[in-house]
């Protein structure tokens, strides 16, 4: 079973995939909150018939077992107040997709394929304008064409599969259906992932071999999975710092570094016809780790007298929970709610503490398919770096800030134009970006970055 795609709506959406049980693989995309069913509506049918016939072509590969897949995301955002500076960014992102029910094609029984590339272009808005420790936009990615992921699933008996090549861990772990619809990356891959681990980990942009395994009942399921531990590999002597430029078209297949294991198991409920899922996992890294506080030599990294080398810490790992549940449904009106939570190691980690909350509702009475929802995050910098910025402060600047933690509130609206294609309106405030540093443009170096007033506008074209 692949990752689901979602545009039924927080309730409708949750309800897909508890009833899913052990469909065919299928390659999903936790940034388009698009429909859970097979035939998501796309804008040939509201084109010239010209235009139309390639989908019509489409739908004939369908019956023989190819389905091809078009979408474009675009958006511009602004950062209106606070953060580093003041200004306004577009980014977009072109992804075709091929799922192969191999069983159709070839008689292969069981057997699917998934592969899916992208075109990203623009410039994200968090490097030069935010500083944000939770990326604002979930498509913010060094422009180039990449591809992310290229996967074949086994079925080998009712409920149990097997995937193996490239993939993202973020397709199928920690996702909540509630959350589909938000912007903000760590809505999806939470911010302590991206900030701890090597490159970000296996997820959007970059994503890496490995193995997944999966048994799932009605009612309950266990994936596990193994990475390599690297998307891109570690710095070379005239290599960038950037692992998306390392790695730029994402054909960099490692097998070489420290492995990444990530477990998860899922209990399906239903309290009073309302469907809900809660999970628990934990994920495990082999590799060396700096100290985010000590040196090799046993003194602090911001003691001048220090070799500036720090204490390696061989391995990392953390544990999550999350809930994720329908709150109403009334025909084609529908909510839910989610809350998640992770936790990891303070010494070998800049994030130690995440969690994020939200709401989300489908339907109004004018526009039944449009969607809107409030959400907040928020990311605790480890007490390993904070316990840096007091001994920087100690033997230099006093004054200077000391990193505390950020906290976010995402509200997004999706209004539905024509049958595949949305527009949605976004507004993010972020308090103490980068987790309470100081900003850059204070010469004093005493002053914090300010709270950031983010607004922006993303379309969503599926063809």
């Amino acid at each position: 079973m692949g990752t689901f795609r979602f545009i039924l709506g927080p309730g409708a959406a949750l309800a897909a995939l508890l009833a899913a049980g052990a469909a065919l693989g299928r390659g999903g995309d936790h940034h388009d909150p698009a429909p859970a069913s097979d035939n998501p509506p796309t804008i040939a049918s509201s084109l010239p018939e010209s235009l139309a016939q390639p989908a019509e072509a489409r739908d004939a590969l369908a019956e023989r077992g190819f389905e091809f897949g078009l979408k474009y995301i675009g958006e511009t955002f602004a950062d209106v107040s606070g953060g580093l500076r003041r200004g306004t960014i577009y980014d977009g992102k072109l992804r075709a997709a091929l799922d192969a029910d191999l069983d159709k094609a070839f008689g292969l029984t069981g057997l699917a394929f998934h592969a899916n590339a992208s075109q990203l272009h623009g410039r994200g808005i968090d490097q030069f304008y935010t500083g944000a420790l939770m990326p604002v936009s979930n498509i913010e990615a060094t422009p180039t064409t990449r591809l992310f992921e290229a996967w074949l699933e086994q079925n080998v008996a009712e409920g149990a599969s097997i995937r193996l090549g490239q993939m993202g861990a973020d397709q199928e772990f920690m996702t909540r259906a509630s959350a589909e619809i938000f912007v903000n990356n760590s809505f999806g891959w939470p911010a302590l992932a991206i900030a701890d681990l090597p490159a970000g980990g296996a997820a959007f942009p970059l994503s890496d071999l490995g193995a997944r395994v999966k048994l799932e009942t009605e009612r309950f399921a266990l994936l596990a999975a193994i990475f390599d531990g690297d998307p891109a590999g570690p710095q070379g002597a005239f290599e960038s710092p950037d692992p998306q430029r390392r790695n730029a078209d994402g054909l960099r297949f490692r097998l070489k570094d420290a492995p990444f294991l990530i477990g998860e198991g899922q209990w399906k409920y239903s309290i009073d016809g309302l469907d809900g899922v809660a999970k628990i996992g934990g994920w495990r890294h082999f590799g060396v780790f700096a100290d985010q506080r000590m040196g090799a030599d046993g003194l602090s990294l911001a003691d001048p007298a220090s070799s500036g080398v720090p204490l390696r810490r061989r391995g990392n790992f953390g544990l999550y929970a999350l809930v994720d549940q329908q709150m109403f449904r009334s025909g084609a009106r529908s909510a839910g709610a989610f809350i998640r939570g992770e936790v990891a190691p303070n010494d070998r980690n800049l994030v130690n503490f995440y969690a994020d909350a939200g709401v989300s509702f489908r339907g109004a009475p004018a526009r039944p398919d449009d969607l809107f929802g409030v959400a907040v995050g928020y990311a605790r910098v480890s007490s390993g770096a904070r316990g840096l910025d007091r001994d920087a402060a100690a033997f230099g600047n006093g004054f200077a800030p000391i990193r505390s933690g950020e906290a976010l509130v995402e509200a997004t609206y999706i209004a539905s134009v024509i049958p595949g294609w949305t527009l949605q309106p976004d507004l993010q405030y972020i308090r103490r970006p980068g987790g309470n540093i100081a900003d850059p443009r204070d010469p004093s170096g005493v002053r914090s970055l300010r709270n950031a007033l983010v607004v922006g506008l993303r379309t969503l074209i599926r063809y």
